[in-house]
């Protein structure tokens, strides 16, 4: 018995559309409301793979509304693959500053390179050779090779897995069930337009589907699914229960010079690499506020800090953080410590700060 069909019976509910006819209800109902997005070409035009590819590696673990602004100052700035390969690697980090996830943009960086270097600013065109370039893992090498190659393979993102959970109620929980709702989305696979079938997934999960309130009279597939016809939707897909990291604390210090601030870069390898922060102590679980003060730059002219009420937080992917934030000035003559340097304030828009950091230079200096 197929995969499809054991779904199915195990669920005791009848199909009433065909299993074949669904990838055709996709595409129709696509047809009819596709999003109109900045990386998507038009229906008849042919998708540009690094209009496809920039958009992807955005995408990941961030909402289409965030990337939006980015995409349009990337392709602005850096209107080929070649022409982001050609640009430096801390110009690329200050103009993804606040999109997170850091490492997406050293592996974009990396990725343009080699292509522009080892592929002549040519995409491969399957999903092994995509797989051979730096930052481009299963997912995105499947949705660049059906979105802007047209191959047929079948990206799974989050709202795919949402809608082909309900479809065919999956019981297995994530991310065990991964590889079942893999196999289940390529049945909705259309014979041609393999890209079209992949983004009708992903509108339908976006603006349908919700993961709340999911607009079940709308969907091309409602009278098929299990869910729906169970009455829980919104049990689907299963979820093990989230493990929240342990706090780590620390402290950061802000030094201004007249109109100036004292930072310096992170280690290029490891969390936040190669962005922009002011000195701060090791992020510690456990660390008390006098073991992290004790971390404060040796800086002649500093007589004492001065702790700025409250504390600063932020969540990171597996822990969450505080800050205590420490502020200091020193005089125009004082030198930055070695590794370290001044920026104007007035600049700092430009500098490849992170979230996190941006919020400890608010805190910090009232703004």
């Amino acid at each position: 018995m197929s995969l499809t069909g054991a779904a199915l019976k195990r669920n005791k509910t009848p199909s009433i559309a065909s299993a074949s006819a669904r990838p055709e209800l996709l595409l129709q109902w696509y047809d009819r409301h596709r999003r109109r997005l900045p990386w998507r070409s038009l229906a008849g035009e042919t998708p540009d793979p690094y209009r496809v590819w920039l958009s992807e590696i955005m995408l990941q673990q961030t909402t289409v509304k965030a990337v939006g602004p980015y995409f349009e100052k990337f392709v602005a700035r850096w209107p080929s693959v070649s022409a982001l390969g050609g640009a430096s690697q801390d110009d690329v980090l200050r103009m993804w500053a606040g999109l997170g996830y850091y490492s997406r943009a050293r592996n974009l960086h990396a990725c343009a390179v080699a292509v522009a270097r080892d592929h002549g600013g040519v995409f491969p065109d399957t999903e092994e050779g995509l797989r051979t370039l730096p930052g481009i893992g299963p997912y995105t090498a499947a949705a660049i090779a059906a979105i802007a190659f047209d191959r047929r393979t079948m990206p799974v993102d989050g709202n795919i897995e949402r809608v082909v959970s309900r479809l065919f109620a999956v019981e297995e929980e994530l991310p065990q069930a991964k590889p079942t709702i893999q196999q289940l989305a390529a049945t909705l696979l259309a014979d041609t337009r393999a890209g079209d079938s992949a983004q009708a997934l992903m509108d339908l999960g976006s603006s349908i589907c919700t993961p709340k309130k999911p607009a079940c009279s709308l969907c091309p597939l409602s009278e098929d699914c299990i869910a729906r016809v169970q009455g829980m939707q919104e049990t689907f897909p299963r979820k093990a229960p989230k493990k929240s990291g342990t706090l780590r604390r620390g402290a950061a210090f802000v030094v201004t010079r007249g109109a100036e601030l004292l930072v310096r870069s992170r280690p290029e390898k490891g969390l936040l690499g190669g962005m922009t922060e002011v000195p701060g102590s090791d992020w510690l679980a456990g660390q008390d506020d006098k073991a992290a003060k004790a971390q404060a730059p040796d800086i002649k002219g500093i007589l004492r800090w001065q702790r700025k009420v409250g504390v600063v937080t932020h969540v990171f992917t597996h822990f969450p953080l505080e800050l205590v934030v420490y502020t200091a000035e020193v005089e125009k003559r004082v030198r930055a410590p070695q590794g370290m340097r001044w920026v104007p304030i007035a600049t700092l828009a430009d500098e490849a700060l992170p979230n996190v950091m941006r919020k400890v230079i608010a805190h910090a200096l009232d703004v």
